[in-house]
């Protein structure tokens, strides 16, 4: 048997020296974990990936628009009145924008359908008629119809109708030449035609003043809210014209109007922080209640006791407006893109001597790659209460406002896209 030396020997007293050796190395680690949460818990390191993004500084408010409008009206309309120019359309200066319609004129055009029914009936019985013209206007008939079909905007729909009617009409006048029974539907043409003259000499044709917009909603404010008057406005006098935010300008059946299509104008009352330093000349934008977002300058400003009246003056998306006295829309005073990061992100310190902004407020940011970090200066374009957008100085920008030498410029940092920094960042 082999026998056990003195170094071979394992006291009881050696063991619990090990082991109470490892249960204070395992309580070190423990309490050190511990604390590593608890600091984490109360000073979070949570870190954000930089990405594009924008920023604006926007609000709401309530406009009336004002517009250079020419009401355009006739001798008769008492008669009422047939469209030629759909609302919204784009006319030249001399184009006839409606008629009234003529005296008796129910009974004429009901006259003038029956002959069409008889004429057509008399070519309809002539079966000899070999024409090339004939034939021509008959297949321009044939596509005019198919193409009517499909359409739904009535004032298109009469202008075909009326050049159907014309076709057919041209085509019963060579059938008449042509035919055995020519007397007869010459007669007829003669007698329609006669009717015609009296229908189109009674009516009274109303033409364009001027080129612009067309439209036949009329609310008697075209020579109250005019370019002209922009000085006597106020917010009072807007209210008291107790109009409805969005209602549509009912139309008229007497008279229409012609719309500058160059430009507009939009009157409201503010009194934001943005809009007290707020200046005449100054580009903003505005968005529509349809989410069109136009570009808008400011005009005119009248200070009021405890507001501004802005006056807004855009030259695009005027036909959207066409039909409103009243609206509202968002005032976008300011829109940036680019690095968007959280304000929180952010380290305030103060310039040092050397450079231009010396003891004026700059910023930093903590980036963090691969657990190594970073501290870079940056410069913050624009910025609202939670985000800013940020760039990179230029090494010009560094030198004359910093005072960088071209050793340090060497060493400068920058952020890209996709970097992780730091929030909340203790250095």
């Amino acid at each position: 048997m082999k026998k056990i030396g003195k170094n071979d020997r394992v006291t009881p007293k050696k063991n619990m020296k090990k082991v109470m050796t490892c249960y204070f190395i395992a309580l070190i680690v423990l309490v050190y974990f511990v604390y590593a949460i608890i600091q984490l818990i109360k000073n979070p390191t949570d870190v954000f990936r930089i990405e594009n993004g924008g920023l604006s500084e926007e609000e709401s408010a309530v406009g009336y628009v004002i517009r250079n409008e020419t009401v355009v009206q006739g001798d008769n309309y008492k008669n009422g009145m047939i469209q030629i120019k759909t609302e919204g359309e784009r006319v030249a200066k001399g184009d006839s924008i409606y008629r009234y319609y003529s005296n008796n004129e129910e009974t004429l055009v009901k006259k003038i359908e029956e002959l069409d029914h008889k004429i057509q009936d008399a070519m309809e019985n002539e079966t000899d008629i070999f024409s090339s013209d004939i034939k021509l206007l008959e297949n321009q008939i044939s596509q005019k119809l198919n193409e009517a079909s499909n359409l739904k905007d009535i004032q298109k729909i009469s202008e075909y109708k009326k050049d159907i009617n014309t076709k057919i009409t041209k085509k019963a006048k060579i059938a008449g030449d042509l035919s055995p029974q020519g007397s007869y539907i010459r007669k007829l043409i003669e007698e329609r035609s006669g009717y015609e003259k009296n229908l189109n000499s009674g009516a009274e044709y109303v033409t364009a003043p001027e080129s612009g917009i067309v439209s036949y909603r009329v609310d008697g404010l075209e020579n109250i809210l005019t370019k002209e008057s922009f000085s006597s406005l106020n917010k009072k006098f807007l209210e008291d014209l107790k109009l409805k935010t969005g209602q549509i300008v009912a139309s008229s059946n007497e008279k229409g109007k012609i719309i500058d299509n160059f430009e507009a104008y939009i009157a409201a009352s503010l009194s934001s922080k943005k809009s007290k330093e707020a200046k005449v000349g100054d580009n903003i934008s505005i968005r529509l209640s349809n989410s069109q977002v136009i570009n808008a300058k400011i005009e005119y400003i009248i200070e009021e006791e405890d507001s501004k009246l802005f006056i807004f003056q855009i030259t695009n998306g005027l036909e959207l407006l066409a039909s409103y006295r009243k609206i509202t829309f968002d005032i976008i005073w300011w829109n940036y893109t680019g690095l968007k990061v959280p304000n929180e992100a952010l380290i305030k310190e103060t310039a040092p001597e050397g450079g231009t902004i010396a003891g004026q407020d700059i910023y930093y940011i903590v980036r963090n790659r691969m657990g190594y970090t970073d501290k870079i200066l940056i410069k913050i374009l624009k910025q609202n209460e939670s985000y800013s957008i940020i760039t990179n100085y230029t090494n010009e920008e560094l030198k004359e406002k910093m005072g960088y030498t071209d050793n340090e410029l060497k060493q400068v940092k920058t952020i890209v896209l996709h970097d992780e920094i730091i929030l909340n960042p203790k250095i």
